[in-house]
């Protein structure tokens, strides 16, 4: 019985963090794509929080993740 109780909480939280994480690469995709809206930049950085604080990256991860986008936005709006 435990074994399989176990199963079945690792395909929902496989499933609850596949929908983070997919969320979350899209948002990062759509702030690449439109670098130059502030908007999409900041939805992408809420996104990543979001995932480290449910657990599926780790923070280190998010932080360069969010840092290298920032970069991208700072030199595109600068220029």
């Amino acid at each position: 019985m435990p074994a399989a109780k176990t199963l079945r909480s690792q395909k929902k939280r496989a499933t609850n963090n596949k929908i983070v994480r997919t969320y979350t690469k899209s948002r990062m995709k759509m702030a690449l794509d439109s670098i130059d809206s502030k908007d999409t930049v900041i939805s992408a950085i809420s996104a990543l929080d979001k995932a480290v604080s449910k657990g599926v990256l780790h923070k280190n991860n998010a932080a360069r993740k969010k840092s290298r986008l920032m970069k991208k936005f700072n030199n595109k709006t600068k220029s």
